[in-house]
């Protein structure tokens, strides 16, 4: 191997599409059990790498040499090998310096909470202490190295006033975990996930609720692979990469998902709207109808609404780890606060809203719309919800074209809002 990342587990990593869009070298995902990683570095057949959860500490024995910087933070996240010697640095400072100087985040005199205590948490911390935070406030769930427990946390430090996310906790495949209530820091004006995939995680819903300012792990990523590169090869990439890189990667791999009343027409614009943008598509309802191999009115008369609303939530729940997919959600969707969080994690929720006196029965396909009566009742119990959950709300009374065309001259702003 020439270039690469290690780590335990990378599946979830995006470094080998900004690495290779960084430089002309390919660069591979090795993931590493324990006896595999000691075996690997003493090994050195490497040129450079990186090197992620959970080695970013225990990696440092293996070095000959490690720069001023890493040392000082106790954690090394990039390694040349050069002159036979294997030399450490550390760019998740420069990645995470770069991200709060991008959305103007001042960390001066704040009380600041760092959740976790591995390699990342090193970095964050001396980027804190550099930029003169007040307190500097440290949790885990082994309370070891300088860390308190949450129980400590929730008792005696209320007044946080910054949250900042290093542990993995939240990462994919795991997208419906949190690392921490949100809801016990009422001073708390500023959360931050260097977790990247999902796009949206948890902890940042959570603070999207709570009307604060939340932050993912994206131009982190990205802003310390840029300047990993720049050792790796020693020279020097304008900073403006970081931004082009950061939106060909949302558009890659943010998903839209449609949702609202049966017969809104989120299937049928969903599926011109893929054919537009060259994105795959899905029908949820028709994943659980292939799934079971009954239509959506079979399972209602044969096993009832409540057991097709559990197979509901395990369809959402795999849409969700797709990307750059338009997904035509059920009706119900928006029922289950839940089934949103989970399609909100890698997406963008679209609202078509349709006149009840244009949507056309289908007594076959809707077992919960089998008559204007029915539809109203339906209208009134979701429409509240729809709004609530959407990011932006379309009109669908017109012809398709029309409809398409709403959408397509959003479409920057959507992305521009994702950020």
């Amino acid at each position: 191997m020439t270039y690469g990342l290690i780590g335990s587990k990378l599946s979830h990593s995006f470094s080998k599409q900004i690495h290779e869009r960084l430089a002309d070298y390919t660069y591979e995902l090795i993931p590493l059990q324990e006896q595999e990683f000691q075996r690997f570095m003493e090994e050195r057949k490497f040129q450079a790498i990186n090197v992620t959860i959970p080695y970013k500490q225990a990696v440092i024995s293996y070095l000959d040499k490690i720069d001023d910087h890493a040392k000082a933070i106790g954690a090394v996240n990039t390694i040349v090998h050069r002159d036979q010697k294997l030399i450490g640095y550390n760019t998740d400072y420069a990645g995470f310096a770069y991200m709060l100087q991008k959305h103007a985040i001042d960390l001066s005199q704040k009380k600041i909470l760092i959740i976790g205590n591995g390699g990342a948490c090193c970095a964050v911390k001396a980027v804190a202490k550099n930029k003169q935070a007040k307190k500097i406030i440290i949790v885990n769930k082994t309370n070891k190295k300088g860390a308190i427990s949450y129980e400590e946390c929730y008792e005696k430090h209320t007044d946080i006033e910054v949250i900042i996310n290093t542990s993995p906790v939240g990462m994919s495949p795991h997208i419906t975990s949190c690392p921490i209530d949100l809801s016990k820091f009422p001073l708390c004006k500023v959360v931050i996930d260097v977790i990247y995939n999902p796009l949206h995680t948890a902890l940042c819903q959570q603070a999207k609720k709570q009307n604060m300012q939340y932050i993912n792990g994206m131009e982190m990523l990205i802003a310390q692979a840029k300047y990993a590169v720049e050792i790796f090869l020693n020279k020097t990439i304008d900073d403006a990469i970081i931004d082009t890189l950061f939106n060909e990667i949302l558009h890659s791999k943010l998903n839209l998902v449609f949702i609202g009343m049966p017969g809104a027409g989120k299937s049928t614009i969903g599926k011109a709207l893929s054919h537009m943008l060259q994105m795959d598509f899905i029908d949820t309802d028709q994943m659980i109808e292939n799934k079971t191999h009954m239509t959506i009115a079979e399972i209602f008369s044969t096993y009832g609404e409540a057991y097709f609303r559990e197979l509901e939530k395990e369809v959402y729940l795999e849409v969700s780890y797709m990307h750059h997919t338009i997904i035509a959600t059920g009706g119900g969707a928006v029922k289950y606060e839940e089934n949103m969080d989970v399609l909100s994690s890698n997406s963008i929720i679209l609202h078509l809203d349709r006149d009840i006196q244009h949507i056309q029965l289908d007594n076959t396909q809707r077992p919960l719309a089998q008559d204007k009566e029915m539809l109203r009742m339906l209208f009134h119990e979701r429409d509240a919800l729809y709004r609530k959950f959407a990011d932006y709300t379309f009109q669908n009374n017109g012809s398709i074209d029309q409809t398409l065309q709403q959408i397509i001259n959003t479409l920057p702003d959507m992305f521009h809002q994702f950020r």
